[in-house]
């Protein structure tokens, strides 16, 4: 795997993938974002995505859970799901 690469483990369509760095947090987010309330998503990383979690807490609070399944130091397995059924705008009233 290259070096910033992400590797979806397990989408809703059980697509496995290897996204560069640049589009990896931008499909991420396109998954999340179709994700029913309960539906989850598995990432696999070969750096810890703490600036996804960031990304997702700052544009999405609330909504998701963020589970770190395994915390390197070659490999990171993150589990989030999503939480609720409201809209995925930032504004915190739906």
């Amino acid at each position: 795997m290259n070096e910033g690469a992400i590797e979806f483990v397990e989408t809703p369509a059980g697509d496995v993938r290897i996204l560069t760095s640049g589009e990896g947090h931008a499909r991420i987010f396109r998954v999340l974002r179709s994700l029913p309330p309960g539906g989850l998503l598995r990432i696999k990383s070969d750096h810890d995505p703490r600036p996804l979690h960031y990304q997702l807490e700052a544009g999405y609070p609330g909504k998701f859970a963020w589970e770190y399944l395994e915390q390197g130091p070659k490999n990171w397995r993150i589990e989030i799901s999503r939480l609720d059924t409201g809209c995925d705008c930032c504004c915190g009233e739906h």
